[in-house]
C-alpha cells in the first residue's frame, strides 16, 4: 500500500485561516498509530445502531491489527458488515481511521502476534484477531487553535 495523499477535510465552520492552516505529515500519524496504548473501535449493530469500544491494536506499517474475541459483540458486528472506524486513544493528537475489517488470515497471523508481543508483552489468544485496511484517515491537534489549522485527512 503506498503512502496516502493528504489534504484539508471539508469542515465548514471550524477551518480557519487557509493560509494559516497546514497538512500533517502521515509520520505524524503513523507514530500516533503504531505508539498509542488503546484504541476505540467503532462497528455497527445489525440493528444499524453503532457500537463503540475499546480495543488493543498494533500498527503494521499500511494496516491496523486489532484483538478482540471471536465471540464479542465487536466481532459479530464486524462479520456483519465490516466497515469500521479505529480512533487512537488521544483527543489531544487524534488519528482516527476508516476501513474494512476481516478476521486476520493464517499467512498474517505471525506478524499480527510478533507485534502484538512486542507491545503489549504477552501473546494474544489464539484467533482473536482482526486486520483492518484503511481507506481513509483523519489526524488533528486539539491545543488552542492548533485544530483549526492542522485538520487532515489522509486517503489511499
Amino acid at each position: 500500500m503506498s503512502e496516502p495523499t493528504a489534504s484539508h477535510p471539508d469542515m465548514p465552520g471550524y477551518l480557519g485561516d487557509p493560509a494559516e492552516a497546514r497538512l500533517l505529515p502521515w509520520a505524524w500519524a503513523e507514530a500516533r498509530l503504531r505508539d498509542a496504548h488503546n484504541y476505540w473501535l467503532s462497528t455497527h449493530t445489525n440493528e444499524g445502531g453503532p457500537h463503540l469500544a475499546p480495543v488493543w491494536a498494533v500498527w503494521d506499517g499500511t494496516r491496523i491489527f486489532l484483538a478482540t474475541g471471536t465471540r464479542s459483540k465487536k466481532a459479530r458486528n464486524l462479520y456483519a458488515d465490516s466497515r469500521c472506524s479505529l480512533a487512537t486513544e488521544s483527543g489531544e493528537e487524534a488519528v482516527i481511521v476508516e476501513g474494512t475489517a476481516q478476521p486476520i488470515s493464517d499467512a498474517d497471523a505471525e506478524v499480527y502476534l510478533v507485534l502484538y508481543e512486542a507491545k503489549y508483552g504477552a501473546r494474544p489468544p489464539a484467533g482473536d484477531g482482526w486486520v483492518v485496511t484503511p481507506q481513509a484517515a483523519f489526524g488533528f491537534i486539539e491545543e488552542g487553535d492548533e485544530f483549526a489549522k492542522t485538520a487532515t485527512r489522509w486517503r489511499w
